[in-house]
């Protein structure tokens, strides 16, 4: 049975990891839903976070192939009960819509979200949570003329006692070591 898994890449910052992330999904036609990728608090490594909708025995091949990968430290693979997540979304609207009631600002207030900026021609709202969540609020939107929209990919961290830092610090001695 198909279901979402998010993937915790710990990899070292190379040109070509991603690319060689997304031919193993390819491969197995998953499809990326979400993607990020950043510093991570070691340094010199970097976390790329992807979400996928496939089979456990599927999201675990795959994962198995990541951690193969040459640049690759190691790969995590976690439900949604393993992880505390997050997305940003940023919404552009009309001015004029803005000035003309208090509607949106009042949208903005019961949704947890603020603005970011306002100008004579656009405001900028901000809006952090699930995907379902920043999908209400641009729903919410559209009716007063939402110029654009974006979303971030997920950002999460996991609930395990032992964090991942310092499963990494642990194997970067080990690999000192030898």
């Amino acid at each position: 049975m198909k279901k979402e898994f998010t993937i915790s890449l710990f990899t070292e910052n190379h040109i070509g990891v991603l690319n060689q992330v997304t031919v193993i999904l390819t491969r197995r036609q998953i499809n990326i839903e979400s993607i990020t990728a950043s510093e991570s608090a070691v340094k010199g490594v970097h976390l790329i976070t992807l979400v996928v909708f496939t089979t456990e025995e599927l999201v675990q091949k795959v994962a198995g192939q990541m951690e193969k990968l040459i640049d690759m430290l190691k790969v995590f693979v976690h439900t949604g009960e393993d992880i505390i997540h997050e997305e940003v979304a940023l919404y552009k609207v009309r001015t004029d819509e803005l000035m003309a009631s208090n509607k949106i600002e009042q949208i903005v207030r019961r949704n947890h979200a603020h603005f970011l900026e306002i100008t004579p021609e656009y405001a900028v709202i901000e809006r952090t949570g699930h995907k379902e969540e920043t999908s209400e609020l641009l729903e919410k939107l559209h009716p007063y003329g939402v110029l654009q929209f974006a979303r971030s990919g997920r950002v999460a961290i996991t609930r395990q006692i032992k964090e991942l830092v310092q499963y990494l610090e642990e194997m970067d001695a080990e690999r000192k070591k030898q």
